[in-house]
């Protein structure tokens, strides 16, 4: 880790922010899936060096060290971003989120054209409000959450303290277990679970995302199946919107519905992994972001 320093929104909210990589690197913001925080990265840094990244990954509102935002779209990333790029004097990046924070990704791209240089939206979601069957092929327990999540915080957020106390659990014992046994995840998806070069990284992960309650997780899920507060039509930068074939997450039909509607998007489509990919793409898909444009 290069820093792990704290910015302030817009309206005075304490941001957590850390950086990673080669300090003269090109900027390139990495936003975490849910739940996850700051500490979510590449388990060998090196990789961002070599791909000559300077990669700043930050806490959204309710995890880690950042200040809740109850009540958030996922459009209102883009000012905490932002903030954090303007603490640094950056103002030019890329920026690229997995799972939960791909419609963040797309949310900055989209209202930031003059700042963000190429973006990209790895295994996200679509909008909850689309023209498909959002829970086809997905996970019954993912469903699950997202039933609760539509019947408000007042439902989601005593499900998500339990989940999230048994979660913390598993990763104190063995942190290839963060979904626990009854997840029907792919092979590929256990696979990339068992390496051992990975754990440590899910283990601090997910301590400093339920470090101060699961209100992170509870406004995620609230604000992917809300209306997002802009149009991925609007996005004008190369966007790469990338899903994988055996993920039971965020099945393929939500990165084909990405696919048709951001504009001149490059999709790339993981035939073999599902939804936790392979840190060895890293390199690769990290120089495409930072590539000049």
């Amino acid at each position: 880790m290069l820093s792990d320093q704290v910015a302030q929104a817009p309206d005075g909210r304490t941001l957590a922010f850390a950086e990673w990589g080669d300090p003269n690197g090109s900027p390139l913001f990495l936003l975490h899936g849910t739940p996850s925080s700051r500490l979510s990265r590449h388990h060998d840094e090196n990789e961002y060096v070599k791909a000559g990244a300077r990669v700043i990954t930050y806490d959204r509102p309710g995890y880690g060290g950042s200040d809740r935002q109850a009540g958030r779209l996922v459009v209102d990333c883009v000012g905490d971003v932002a903030a954090i790029a303007d603490t640094l004097q950056i103002e030019r990046f890329a920026v690229s989120g997995g799972s939960g924070g791909g419609p963040h990704a797309l949310a900055v791209a989209a209202r930031l054209p003059e700042r963000v240089t190429r973006a990209a939206a790895v295994v996200s979601p679509a909008p909850y409000d689309v023209d498909f069957d959002w829970f086809t092929g997905m996970d019954p327990l993912n469903v699950r959450e997202v039933e609760w999540a539509l019947q408000g915080e007042e439902v989601l957020a005593p499900e998500l303290e339990r989940e999230g106390a048994e979660a913390l659990e598993r990763v104190a014992a063995d942190p290839s277990k963060i979904l626990g046994d009854d997840w029907d995840i792919s092979e590929a998806d256990r696979a990339q679970l068992a390496r051992k070069e990975l754990q440590e990284v899910i283990r601090q992960d997910v301590n400093e995302a339920l470090r101060t309650g699961v209100w992170g997780w509870v406004d995620d899920m609230l604000a992917i199946v809300k209306a997002w507060g802009f149009d991925v039509g609007e996005i004008r930068v190369p966007t790469r919107v990338i899903y994988a074939m055996t993920d039971v997450l965020v099945p393929v039909q939500h990165g084909e519905w990405l696919a048709r509607h951001v504009p001149d998007a490059e999709v790339v489509v993981e035939e073999e992994l599902g939804h936790i990919g392979s840190p060895d793409l890293v390199a690769e898909r990290v120089g495409w972001l930072v590539r000049p444009v």
